[in-house]
């Protein structure tokens, strides 16, 4: 069992920053791949960025030059710095890992429960 438990949502102006983060626990062997995906309002599920364990990243056309994904590996924590924030950002950012809870066992997908980004205009 492993769970995700983002922080660092909330309200910020447009223009402005916000940094979340997101701490895996449990029976994790590895972390192959950590992100950031969102869901506004009556939109589908969108990818905001993920890095590998080996820290390639991948970012949404929407996204970059803006924001800023990194990784601790030793903590099982992953970093999203979000700068120059928009009133389109506005959405719940759902923290994922692709997790590995043993050598053998096959990666599985993991989600934590979302926290709220609002950017006023």
């Amino acid at each position: 069992q492993v769970q995700l438990v983002e922080s660092g949502g909330g309200l910020v102006q447009a223009g402005g920053s916000l940094r979340l983060s997101c701490a895996a626990s449990g029976s994790i062997f590895n972390l192959p791949a950590v992100g950031w995906y969102r869901q506004a309002p009556g939109k589908q599920r969108e990818l905001v960025a993920t890095i590998t364990s080996g820290g390639n990243t991948n970012y949404a056309d929407s996204v970059k030059g803006r924001f800023t994904i990194s990784r601790d590996n030793a903590k099982n924590t992953v970093y999203l710095e979000m700068n120059s924030l928009k009133a389109e950002d506005t959405a719940v950012y759902y923290c994922y890992a692709r997790v590995r809870t043993s050598w053998t066992t096959p990666a599985t997908d993991s989600w934590g429960p979302g926290t709220q980004v609002t950017v006023s205009s």
